[in-house]
């Protein structure tokens, strides 16, 4: 099973605010391990999902350049966090407040990734929105998925540059 083309029904999900999303993938960012949480929240079944690209969750509204300064962040060994807005099983979604993290072997090499999940401040959430709809008309804005992607890295890393800080710095200040 690829992933699944889901049309978002624009119906937000929560969850309980002492509750934590986890996922772990492999270095590929296949889905190793989903906690019930992740499972109840998105609508899947675990059989359902591991084996499966964790991009299986990804929203139509999340920015991939937001996803490329992740991934960037994540290969050079490094943790960040980020507001995300997932895409349930049956098209309804969910936004989060992530924490990735590279997991290492004893001998310091990258064997995969790890990513706890809380509700989002509701006041961060309506500041990012706008910020991911700037980012998304610019990667629409090109014919090519990655120029696009690509031209909204470098919007991003600019707006992030003229305040001197770095994205997950700037996610605090939300």
């Amino acid at each position: 099973m690829g992933v699944p083309t889901i049309t978002p029904t624009g119906v937000e999900q929560s969850f309980a605010e002492d509750d934590i999303i986890v996922s772990k993938t492999d270095l590929k960012g296949v889905i190793t391990y989903a906690n019930q949480v992740f499972l109840q929240v998105a609508g899947y079944t675990e059989g359902e999902v591991l084996g499966q690209p964790h991009n299986i969750i990804r929203h139509p509204d999340m920015p991939k350049c937001v996803f490329k300064l992740l991934w960037d962040t994540l290969q050079s060994g490094n943790e960040i966090f980020a507001y995300v807005i997932n895409l349930c099983k049956n098209g309804d979604h969910y936004w989060v407040f992530a924490h990735v993290t590279p997991t290492f072997n004893n001998i310091g090499e990258i064997i995969g990734y790890h990513s706890s999940r809380r509700v989002p401040e509701r006041s961060a959430v309506q500041k990012v929105i706008p910020i991911y709809d700037l980012l998304l008309e610019k990667e629409k804005s090109c014919t090519d998925w990655r120029e696009g992607m690509d031209a909204a890295t470098t919007l991003l890393l600019s707006h992030l540059g003229e305040l001197g800080i770095q994205y997950d710095e700037f996610v605090f200040t939300l």
